[in-house]
């Protein structure tokens, strides 16, 4: 069970700052913090009022109480997007456009349903999407800093994925691109993408990582890292043809698949989840969300574990 208490803004660069939650498992991301001659830049809010709350918090204590001018959301899941409204009302929120219409949309932040447990408790959070978007790139510019959002030109994680780059600090917030030391997850996106994102990230040879989930990667663990999404991506990718080949339901494919060095890491149940997305993606037919997270329920052996 992990608390906000657990979370750590860690200097990353001058004036560059990532907040790490433990453990990164469900609902529990890590965000950042980018201070400017004008103001402060969040990259992404937090899943909760608590655990956003306790963001700004230290995010005001190492930068001396300075606005925060901008924030930027990575993508459109809860976990990175539903403290929105507990940011300033002058903060300019920022976004994909694929961003603001899947918060527009979005359901669970009315009411979790119970695939998780505890179910999580967002607090007084109400939808508030980005107001500027963007459906490719988009660059701010801050007094003299200049933070780049770049989206990779394909649904990897989801649709509208962004990372927000310094290519001064070479720092880059890839946001659910990389999950480090925590299973990946690619329900709303697509696989072949999610492989492909991993070259582009490559490219830009940053010098520091911050993951959507779990520890900060450096330029020397990058290279491992990425290596370590291909293979699961991957053994996904195999399990998917050999269960339609079989006609077996995703389920069933995740219930024969050998996860090997996949199964020690957190949330592995999210196995199904990927699976679904290739049988949808192979088969030209629509996600079922709801049927994805319930054979997750089945395969975990009851509902995930949260700490929110």
């Amino acid at each position: 069970m992990t608390s906000p208490e657990q979370a750590e803004l860690v200097p990353v660069a001058d004036g560059v700052f990532a907040w790490i939650q433990a453990d990164g498992s469900w609902w529990i991301n890590n965000a950042g913090a980018i201070t400017t001659p004008e103001g402060v830049i969040i990259v992404d809010t937090c899943a909760t009022e608590e655990r956003t709350r306790a963001l700004l918090t230290a995010v005001a204590g190492a930068t001396h109480d300075a606005p925060v001018t901008y924030a930027v959301n990575t993508h459109e899941h809860g976990d990175h997007t539903y403290g929105n409204s507990v940011l300033p009302e002058s903060t300019v929120i920022v976004g994909h456009q694929a961003t603001r219409a899947g918060l527009i949309a979005d359901q669970v932040i009315d009411g979790c349903p119970p695939f998780w447990s505890p179910v999580p408790d967002w607090g007084q959070v109400v939808r508030r999407p980005p107001t500027v978007t963007t459906s490719t790139d988009l660059t701010i510019h801050s007094g003299s800093q200049r933070l780049d959002l770049l989206h990779p030109g394909f649904a990897a994680h989801t649709t509208g994925d962004l990372v927000a780059w310094l290519p001064d600090q070479r720092v880059l917030f890839a946001g659910d691109l990389l999950f480090s030391q925590v299973t990946p997850l690619v329900f709303m996106g697509s696989l072949d993408g999610a492989l492909r994102s991993l070259d582009w990230i490559a490219g830009f040879d940053p010098q520091h990582v911050v993951p959507g989930h779990g520890p900060l990667i450096d330029a020397n663990s990058l290279d491992e890292v990425l290596e370590t999404h291909r293979r699961y991506y991957r053994l996904v990718l195999d399990t998917a043809r050999a269960g339609l080949d079989a006609g077996l339901t995703p389920l069933d494919a995740a219930r024969k698949c050998s996860l090997g060095p996949f199964a020690d890491l957190p949330d592995a149940e999210r196995i199904v989840l990927n699976l679904h997305r290739a049988y949808a993606d192979a088969q030209h037919t629509e996600l079922d969300i709801f049927q994805a997270f319930a054979d997750a329920v089945t395969l975990n052996g009851g509902p995930m574990h949260t700490a929110v």
